[in-house]
C-alpha cells in the first residue's frame, strides 16, 4: 500500500505532469511538431540528391560546351550526332534497332 501510494505522489506530481503534457504538445500538436519536421527533413534531402544531380549535369555540359567552341572536329561531331546534320555533297541513313521492341523482357 505504501508503494502505491509513493507511486500515485509521483503520477500526480505537477511538475511531472506539466512535462508530460508539454512533451506530447511539442509531439504531436505544435506547428512544428516531430512529425512535420520528419517529413520536411525527408523533402529536403530529396531536393539535396536533386541538387546535386543537376549540379553534376552542369558541370558536365559546362565542359561539353567549352569543348565545342574550342574545337571545330568535335564541334562537327556533336552537330552530325545529335541534330542529323550533313555535309551538301553526302547523303545520310539512319539505321535504327528494332530489336528491343519485337522481344519485350
Amino acid at each position: 500500500m505504501k508503494i502505491l501510494k509513493t507511486i500515485l505522489k509521483i503520477l500526480f506530481n505537477k511538475y511531472l505532469i506539466t512535462t508530460v503534457a508539454f512533451v506530447v504538445w511539442m509531439v504531436f500538436f505544435d506547428s512544428n511538431n516531430m512529425m512535420t519536421r520528419n517529413r520536411i527533413q525527408e523533402k529536403l534531402d530529396l531536393l539535396d540528391q536533386e541538387k546535386q544531380f543537376y549540379l553534376q549535369e552542369i558541370k558536365k555540359d559546362s565542359t561539353l560546351t567549352l569543348q565545342l567552341l574550342t574545337d571545330s572536329t568535335q564541334l562537327e561531331k556533336f552537330a552530325r550526332e545529335n541534330y542529323l546534320m550533313k555535309r551538301d555533297n553526302e547523303d545520310l541513313f539512319l539505321v535504327i534497332d528494332t530489336t528491343a521492341d519485337r522481344h519485350p523482357q
